[in-house]
């Protein structure tokens, strides 16, 4: 077995020094979003829809025949989601900023206990940016022989490393924002609590940065399918696909568990050395 796997490195090898070597870059939109499900899903973690942001790289292209090469690269991807509705936020938020001799008589108010969970009608998004280092296995073939135009599609892992996290909230009915006990918004809390004065006040307009909350190394795989036109050592191209993180992006069960992943969609340029 040592042998067997000494021998494909050997002949892996050779094929790198042998390749035909082009380098690119590419750019365009990236269309994240945050995911969870089942047992992973809970109030803070669900709801979210899909943003856009900005996406691009530069990659070198290891052609080994004229049907396989190898792409690694290094990708800025904007990753995140957004939200926009009744919503949930951890009560203790909320609980920590009111006075201790407060508490008993809001317990009393809520039926003998506090929930983990309020809800408020906001807009939410959370923007995550990462450095990405994927490696790619691609396949191509031209449409026919002696044709400029080249299909291909490539699949392949890679590692992130979170550059910055930030979470924006905005109310939706500033100044008042009405606090409710369940997510259809039908349930609001006694007046005393509610009202103008409220103890439970939400300050609802604001951006926070949350990068320590989050795992600061992710992995998954990437996988795209795109056109190649060559002109000379030239070549132009457009691509669409996506990227998935296998890692729950949350360090604390509390604050959600929830999977990034983005569509792309990209153009690019690449040269042949």
């Amino acid at each position: 077995m040592k042998q067997v796997t000494l021998l494909c490195i050997g002949l892996l090898f050779a094929g790198f020094l042998q390749a035909q070597v082009s380098i690119g870059v590419r750019g365009g939109l990236s269309i994240p979003n945050l995911t969870s499900a089942g047992k992973d899903e809970t109030p803070l973690s669900k709801g979210y829809s899909s943003t856009v942001g900005p996406g691009f790289a530069i990659f070198a292209d290891f052609k080994i025949s004229n049907l396989f090469s190898i792409e690694p690269a290094v990708e800025y991807s904007a990753q995140g989601g957004k939200k926009d509705g009744i919503s949930a936020i951890p009560t203790a938020e909320i609980t920590s900023q009111i006075p201790a001799e407060l508490l008993p008589t809001i317990e009393a108010a809520l039926g003998g206990n506090i929930p983990k969970y309020i809800y408020a009608d906001y807009k939410a998004k959370a923007k995550f940016n990462y450095l990405m280092v994927p490696v790619l296995a691609k396949f191509g073939w031209d449409l026919h022989q002696d044709s400029p135009w080249r299909v291909y599609g490539g699949v392949g892992p890679f590692i992130g490393f979170l550059l910055n996290a930030k979470s924006t909230t905005t109310g939706n009915n500033e100044p008042n924002n009405t606090v409710y006990l369940d997510e259809a918004g039908t349930q609001t809390l006694p007046d005393f609590i509610g009202g103008s004065a409220n103890p439970l006040a939400l300050p609802l307009n604001k951006e926070t940065d949350i990068k320590d909350d989050l795992h600061k190394i992710n992995v998954g795989f990437e996988a795209k399918v795109g056109f190649n036109y060559k002109l000379k050592r030239s070549n132009i191209f457009i691509e669409g696909g996506g990227n998935y993180g296998f890692i729950k992006i949350q360090k604390d069960a509390e604050n959600g568990k929830n999977n990034t992943g983005a569509g792309i969609v990209m153009v690019g340029y690449s040269y042949t050395l």
